[in-house]
C-alpha cells in the first residue's frame, strides 16, 4: 500500500491528546498533525525523535498533515498509523498473497457481527467455511527484536476475542491477525503484563478454536506492505 501522497521528514515535538502531535518540519516550521492511534505508543512518542508525516490538501480536515512512521534512524521503521494495516491487508487478500487465506476468493470489509460489532475482514468462498479475521496492529517493542500487544489495556480487544470465539463455537473460522508495524522485530508475543484481562481473554479463544496468525511488514516512506512469509515468531 503506497501513501496517497510523498511523505515529509519532522522531529516530534510532543504528543497530546492522543490524536495530536506538534512536530518540526525540516524547514524549521511547526505544524500540528492528526496522530492516528488511540494507544499508548509506548516508545513512539518521545520528542525530538524523527518521523514522517503525510501532507494532505483536503478541505474537510482540519490539520494538513497526518503521522504515518517512527524512522528508528538505523534503517528501520515502525508505522504508527492503526487505519494503515487494514488498508495494507485488504490489498494483500484480494491479491491472495496469504498462503492461510489464498483459497477465498471473496474479502468484504467491515462486517457487522457479535453484538455491536465488525469484523475488519469476512472471507467466504463456497464449499469453505467463512472466515472471519480481525486484526491488531502491532507497534510495541520493549526488548531488541520482540514486538508485543497490547501497548495498553484494551478492553475492546478483549471482546473482540470472546466474540470470535463465538464464530468458532458456529463453525466457522475465526482469525486473529496480528500485523507486526515494525521492520526490527522477528519475535511476537502477548503483553501479558499490561493487559493481563486480554491475556487470559486470549487463552480461552485459543482453546475454543481461535487461531492467529503473526505477519510481517515492508515499510518505508514510500508506504506499508503485508510480507506473509517474514520470519516472525510467536509464543
Amino acid at each position: 500500500m503506497r501513501f496517497q501522497t510523498p511523505l515529509v521528514p519532522a522531529r516530534l515535538i510532543r504528543r497530546y491528546k492522543r490524536f495530536l502531535a506538534d512536530c518540526r518540519l525540516e524547514d524549521g516550521r511547526e505544524v500540528t498533525a492528526h496522530c492516528a492511534n488511540p494507544g499508548s505508543m509506548m516508545g513512539l512518542a518521545e520528542p525530538g525523535e524523527k518521523i514522517w508525516l503525510e501532507p494532505n490538501e483536503d478541505p474537510k480536515k482540519k490539520l494538513k498533515y497526518g503521522w504515518r512512521l517512527v524512522d528508528h534512524e538505523n534503517g528501520h521503521f515502525t508505522g504508527v498509523d492503526t487505519s494503515v494495516p487494514n488498508r495494507a491487508l485488504r490489498a494483500a487478500l484480494q491479491a491472495r498473497e496469504i498462503p492461510a487465506f489464498a483459497a477465498y476468493e471473496t474479502v468484504r470489509p467491515e462486517v457487522r457481527y457479535g453484538q455491536n460489532s465488525r469484523i475488519d475482514f469476512l472471507l467466504s468462498q463456497p464449499g469453505l467455511p467463512d472466515a472471519y479475521v480481525e486484526v491488531k496492529s502491532v507497534t510495541l517493542s520493549r526488548e531488541p527484536g520482540l514486538a508485543e500487544f497490547p501497548d495498553s489495556v484494551t478492553a475492546r480487544g478483549t471482546k473482540h476475542l470472546g466474540e470470535l470465539a463465538e464464530m468458532a463455537a458456529q463453525g466457522h473460522r475465526a482469525i486473529l491477525l496480528y500485523l507486526v508495524q515494525r521492520t526490527d522485530c522477528r519475535n511476537f508475543a502477548l503483553a501479558a503484563d499490561i493487559d493481563p484481562a486480554y491475556a487470559a481473554a486470549f487463552s480461552t479463544a485459543r482453546a475454543n478454536g481461535v487461531e492467529h496468525l503473526v505477519c510481517g511488514t515492508r515499510i518505508s516512506p514510500d508506504g506499508v506492505w503485508v510480507q506473509p512469509q517474514a520470519t516472525i515468531s510467536s509464543d
